[in-house]
């Protein structure tokens, strides 16, 4: 037999685990590695662009401008939007225009928003009912008296181990599922779950409750989440690429709270679909009141002060006036609807167990002071 060549790809079971070397490149090809549906894009919305703003900030005693920034961080994209347009812009390891990065859990909050759209749309009667009326296959398990708004809310009060560098906790089990698209893997590892809280009172963040969310809203709306997205948010807005929901397994369910896929621009034009309080071209999407819904503590988050949030609500992280979508690794949507902001930070921090896990939220913190950097520029630069 002749050889050929072929592509040596990262290890998919090893996602949260993978070191410095292998990130930039992994998180621009997470489609290659999983399973993934499409989220079609119709025509492109044509943003204007104003005066190129130069925020500086302090850190390590030194004065740091866009570029030192982008190095410091391990930036792979940089985008702010201001009163509706493009006043930064920025692409770093390697990231193109067209490249689609590695949402992590920022969809999470996005697939929040799609729960607004079929509460909008009759399909969910309130997010006070329970899980198991859209997932019978969960009745009889530590699910049941869970609602929607629980799981939303990271309050279902299942056990739940989040630690990535523990390659035997939860989340790295679950990820394993989605490695080897396991069909129905995650819903019955979640179904052996035991409950550890009664729903509604202690705060767990536990991204296989949003994989439940997901699989909830994907059996009240009847099509797959990827189209959904398409039909309220995504050809509307007038997103410029095709995004992807990564499924759990070939043909399954889309997972609702990590590694989609999307473009720079399509994070920053679903931010402004938020600023926009969830209308689009006058046709209102999510519900009157459903952002503010979102942007109400529902717990405190107290050990995430140092960089800027304080609270969580319906899957957004909050903050003094902020909402903010934040995933693994540095992927970050920090929105201020009072100042028709919006700031999306696309980055691959390394992680441990290659650097200690404090190194990370060093990286947090300069993110929070160079997007308060940003909210300081005056709209000239």
């Amino acid at each position: 037999m002749t050889s050929c060549p072929s592509v040596h790809l990262p290890d998919a079971e090893t996602f949260l685990l993978w070191p410095p070397t292998i990130q930039p490149w992994g998180y621009r090809i997470v489609d290659r590695l999983f399973a993934h549906r499409a989220i079609p894009r119709g025509t492109a919305s044509v943003w204007p662009r104003g005066a190129e703003i130069a925020p500086r900030y302090k850190a390590d005693g030194r004065e740091c401008d866009v570029d030192a920034f982008m190095e410091r961080n391990f930036i792979a994209g940089l985008l702010v939007v201001r009163d509706g347009g493009i006043v930064l812009e920025r692409y770093g390891l390697g990231l193109t225009e067209a490249d689609r990065w590695s949402t992590m859990s920022t969809v999470k909050s996005m697939t929040a928003m799609l729960v607004g759209a079929a509460v909008q749309d009759g399909a969910i009667g309130s997010v006070d009912d329970p899980v198991t009326r859209y997932l019978r296959v969960l009745a009889g398990t530590a699910y049941d008296g869970v609602s929607l708004r629980d799981v939303m809310t990271m309050s279902s009060g299942l056990r739940w181990n989040e630690t990535y560098s523990d390659p035997d906790s939860d989340v790295n089990r679950y990820s394993r599922s989605l490695a080897n698209k396991v069909p129905g893997g995650v819903l019955r590892m979640m179904a052996a779950l035991p409950r550890l809280h009664p729903p509604g009172q202690v705060f767990n963040y536990n991204t296989g409750d949003t994989f439940v969310l997901g699989a909830a809203l994907t059996a009240a709306i009847g099509c797959p989440l990827a189209d959904y997205m398409s039909q309220k948010i995504w050809r509307p807005a007038g997103m410029e690429f095709d995004g992807f929901y990564t499924l759990e397994a070939e043909n399954g369910q889309e997972i609702g709270g990590s590694r989609a896929g999307m473009a720079l621009r399509d994070f920053g034009r679903f931010a402004q679909f938020v600023l926009d309080d969830g209308v689009i071209a006058g046709t209102r999407v999510l519900p009157d009141g459903w952002v503010a819904d979102a942007a109400t503590p529902r717990f405190g988050v107290s050990d995430a002060e140092a960089w800027g949030i304080t609270g969580y609500g319906y899957s957004w992280w909050l903050g003094d006036g902020l909402m903010s979508a934040i995933g693994f690794a540095g992927q970050r949507i920090d929105i201020f609807p009072a100042e028709r902001l919006a700031v999306v930070t696309l980055a691959a921090f390394p992680q441990a167990p290659h650097v200690p896990p404090e190194v990370s939220v060093t990286h947090r913190r300069e993110v929070a002071a160079f997007t308060n950097a940003v909210r300081a520029c005056a709209p000239n630069g």
